[in-house]
């Protein structure tokens, strides 16, 4: 993606980094991604169905670019405050309607079950799209007979503080589901079916997008019963012994999903990061990208880019150490992925104070305690959806000041790096970043600006 730069060299160091984020999301969004990948009308009707914290920006992108005289109608769910307000009043031929994310609630139940009752009656003359972004695995909820929503619920709120990163949690999903891992996409044969997708998670793995609704599942039910006792989750008997049975297996590849076109991304984190570095190259910044898809814990991969940093400033004034130095200063670096936060024991028991805050918070606390206030290094990490976790921020920047403005409040890094409470730490400093839905996702944006 080629942004137009006028003139940079007023900029402070947090805005430039702000600016690399926005172009970032702005590479991400559906109405420049989708146009290209479009198919043509059929035959029949075309029936649009999606799931996802971009199903609605995606939706109000087909809907512009499809012919007004061509036949569209359908449903997505998005989360809660996802629907672009300016444009959700322009007589979009796609419903769209909100449920809760990162647990499910009712509303996604009664959106998933209208979903899946719209794929009656199909013919081969008919198209069905599929718009599919992260977050739809917590959207597109109907559990299988004898699960039931509160049951469900406990589920992904012990997933989410276990650890377990996002393939695993939707391995599990899909298992204990009537539509995801597959299930729709069989639901809409004989019709055509097309699914664009946005990637957020790594390795961009469709059966791991959303919980692959629409394609073939690899894993089993085995794998689902070892990741449950790797992360010592329960599940309701009934349903335990029915994985043990192998009753819930999902479907696997072969003649019954002939009616699917190839899956087909239209958005990245690959090409948001480098949509990213070539902004900061034409600032001048020599850019670096880690990696797109790096996960583990949060606080642990920042450890790792706190190391890189400093090494790639330290020796700014050493020739002869720049020489072999891997990345050179100024320079920005740039990585992508999902990591994971894990609640400690004592806090699932309620014996410490559990904190407020997501993976980017997260990631940032710990830069900010093992950069220890280094002079010339900045950084901002955020989720590409705009929310980062389950508050109201996308993430947090860190500067040189941070450890210094934290001290003059009483504020000690650690401790709140022990609770996980990187929302209120950020948030005494003035240091979070707000951006409020980006109606994208990419997953985690991660920038440390070396200078």
């Amino acid at each position: 993606m080629q942004v137009e730069i006028n003139d940079f060299s007023e900029l402070d160091e947090l805005e430039i980094l702000k600016r690399l984020f926005d172009c970032a999301v702005s590479a991400a969004l559906p109405s420049k991604t989708l146009q290209k990948f479009l198919p043509k009308p059929p035959k029949g009707r075309t029936l649009v169905l999606g799931a996802g914290k971009a199903a609605a920006s995606m939706a109000l992108a087909l809907n512009e670019l499809w012919p007004q005289s061509a036949s569209l109608s359908g449903l997505v769910v998005t989360r809660y405050g996802h629907i672009p307000k300016d444009l959700s009043d322009q007589g979009c031929r796609i419903e769209m309607i909100e449920a809760a994310h990162p647990v499910p609630d009712a509303a996604g139940v009664e959106a998933s079950k209208r979903i899946l009752a719209l794929t009656k009656g199909l013919t081969k003359d008919d198209l069905v799209i599929c718009l599919i972004s992260g977050g739809g695995s917590s959207l597109l909820t109907l559990p299988v007979q004898g699960l039931s929503l509160e049951d469900k619920r406990a589920l992904n709120q012990a997933l989410l503080k276990s650890g377990a990163n996002i393939q695993e949690m939707n391995c599990v999903r899909k298992h204990l589901s009537q539509i995801k891992g597959g299930r729709l996409g069989l639901a809409c044969a004989p019709a055509k079916l097309v699914c664009f997708a946005i990637s957020d998670v790594p390795g961009d793995d469709p059966s791991v997008i959303a919980s692959g609704p629409t394609v073939p599942d690899p894993s089993t039910c085995a794998d689902a019963l070892a990741i449950l006792k790797k992360y010592k989750v329960d599940l309701p008997k009934t349903i335990n012994d029915a994985l043990q049975a192998g009753q819930l297996e999902t479907p696997k590849a072969g003649i019954a999903f002939d009616h699917c076109e190839p899956f087909k991304l239209i958005a990245t984190p690959m090409e948001s990061l480098k949509a990213a570095a070539d902004l900061a190259s034409s600032m001048g910044l020599n850019a670096y990208i880690l990696s797109d898809d790096m996960e583990g814990e949060s606080a642990d991969v920042a450890k790792v880019h706190a190391s890189i940093a400093r090494q790639a400033a330290t020796h700014i004034d050493d020739p002869l150490g720049a020489q072999f130095c891997a990345f050179k200063a100024p320079c920005v670096i740039l990585s992508g992925g999902e990591t994971t936060v894990t609640i400690s024991k004592a806090q699932k028991n309620n014996d410490l104070r559990e904190g407020r805050g997501g993976r980017a918070g997260e990631f940032c606390l710990s830069l900010a305690k093992e950069l220890d206030a280094h002079p010339r290094i900045w950084a901002l990490a955020a989720d590409t959806d705009g929310i980062d976790g389950i508050e109201h921020n996308a993430g947090a920047w860190v500067s040189p000041n941070t450890k210094n403005q934290a001290n003059k409040l009483g504020l000690n890094i650690a401790d709140y790096l022990n609770r996980h409470d990187a929302f209120t730490f950020f948030e005494a400093l003035g240091d979070l970043v707000i951006t409020g839905p980006t109606f994208t996702n990419v997953n985690d944006f991660r920038a440390i600006l070396i200078k």
